[in-house]
């Protein structure tokens, strides 16, 4: 199949919405398909254009086995409220004649990955322009996230937004997302049962596996060898509910000094955190890592730490969770116990209330001193990543359903003449 894929988010991020969209791209690549990517240059999770991207605005490239089309995006230093709009606003602009360019290829799918929503009236455009089957994946509810998180104020304007959201996702041939709860959100916005589709994030578990030796990491940092590492990587952004983190570790201290943290990422949360942080010397900060080492960086943590904000939790399945529970340790999140979060870590760890510094502690300083029971958590992750996320089945099945898609439209289309 020639498939376009439509996301403002690509490689060479290494972390979020881009690496999984470089990842489907670079897959189906490798399985046979014609791939062509229009992407924004690489901005996240530093929140700046990566240096070698910042000029022409414009430019085509080779990428994992695609052509790839990158069109401007404005990239905000402080990316909150009114500027995010405009942010993701300046690339839904930019990207339409790239877009547009595109249907000379005539492709057999258009995807397109919201965030941004804004790009959704191209892709849809361009996908009926061509022939093509035109398909939605929803990482996050960007509208919903952007009213909760207070970005966006105001009733009507809400109304406005909202409806809108609902007209387009209603237009699309297939609308997927990467959880059961957001796929119920899915339906209750008026998208058709029979064009809504799972397609959960999905985790090398060939690559990222259980370490069977002491991570390098540990020596690196100069975490001594019988210290319990609890570990939080990932973007440093505000709907992670982040600041709980130093503030259960000082509340640790004095008991549990032999408990270290380590918190590796990048993001507009982190000035906040490294100060929140002053003083305590078992808290260790890495910047962003190669993905290379991501099997040593996850097998540093004897616990991982899954923070969300509570605003977030039910429209975000953040997509850090894949590694964890592929690298086999327990996870503590703190999160609703009504959440998909939770119902996913509780198979294979401990959920404590959202921003809950007291309980995350407690439950910290219990599974510190409980290494069976962190042995036991850690194996039933592992066995939750080998049966549900497993690369190569999540997008096998993301090709049957979009050969079905596509056949199921041509049928209706004959039928309507």
């Amino acid at each position: 199949m020639k498939v376009l894929i439509y996301s403002a988010n690509f490689a060479p991020e290494p972390t979020g919405i881009g690496k999984y969209s470089g990842e489907m791209a670079e897959w189906l690549a490798k399985n046979g398909h014609e791939i062509r990517v229009v992407a924004a240059p690489p901005y996240y999770p530093n929140w700046q254009i990566d240096r070698n991207y910042r000029w022409p605005p414009y430019r085509k490239e080779d990428m994992v086995g695609c052509k790839v089309w990158r069109a401007p995006i404005w990239v905000p230093r402080n990316p909150s409220g009114i500027k995010r709009v405009i942010h993701l606003a300046t690339f839904g602009i930019s990207s339409v004649p790239v877009m547009l360019l595109q249907c000379f290829w005539r492709p057999d799918v258009v995807i397109t990955v919201a965030p941004s929503f804004m790009c959704a009236p191209a892709g849809w455009l361009t996908a009926r322009m061509t022939g093509a089957t035109a398909w939605l994946h929803v990482q996050d509810f960007e509208v919903d996230v952007a009213f909760r998180m207070g970005f966006l104020r105001g009733r009507g304007a809400q109304g406005i937004v909202r409806h809108l959201e609902r007209w387009m996702m209603r237009r699309f041939d297939a609308v997927s997302t990467i959880s059961q709860r957001m796929l119920n959100t899915l339906k209750e916005k008026g998208v058709r049962r029979e064009r809504c589709r799972m397609l959960p994030n999905w985790a090398d578990i060939q690559r990222i596996t259980p370490l069977s030796h002491a991570s390098t990491y540990r020596k690196m940092l100069g975490i001594p060898a019988e210290a319990t590492v609890c570990l939080f990587s990932g973007s440093l952004g505000q709907k992670q509910g982040l600041m709980v983190i130093p503030e259960a570790a000082r509340l640790l201290q004095p008991t549990h000094a032999d408990i270290h943290y380590v918190v590796c990422g990048d993001g507009v949360m982190k000035q906040d955190l490294e100060e929140a942080c002053r003083g305590l010397r078992n808290v260790h900060f890495l910047p962003l890592q190669p993905i290379e080492q991501l099997p040593e960086l996850l097998g540093l943590a004897d616990i991982h730490l899954l923070p969300q904000s509570p605003e977030a939790e039910d429209l975000v399945l953040p997509s850090k969770l894949t590694g964890m529970v592929s690298s086999g340790r327990p996870i503590i999140a703190t999160c609703r116990a009504t959440s998909e979060i939770a119902s996913i870590v509780r198979k294979c760890g401990v959920v404590v209330p959202p921003e809950d510094a007291p309980e995350l502690a407690k439950a910290i300083a219990e599974l510190a001193t409980s290494p069976e029971r962190r042995l036991a958590m850690g194996i039933a992750a592992r066995h939750y990543a080998e049966e549900q996320i497993g690369r190569d089945s999540v997008l096998e099945r993301l090709v049957q359903d979009m050969i079905r898609t596509r056949t199921a439209s041509h049928r209706a289309l004959s039928q309507r003449n």
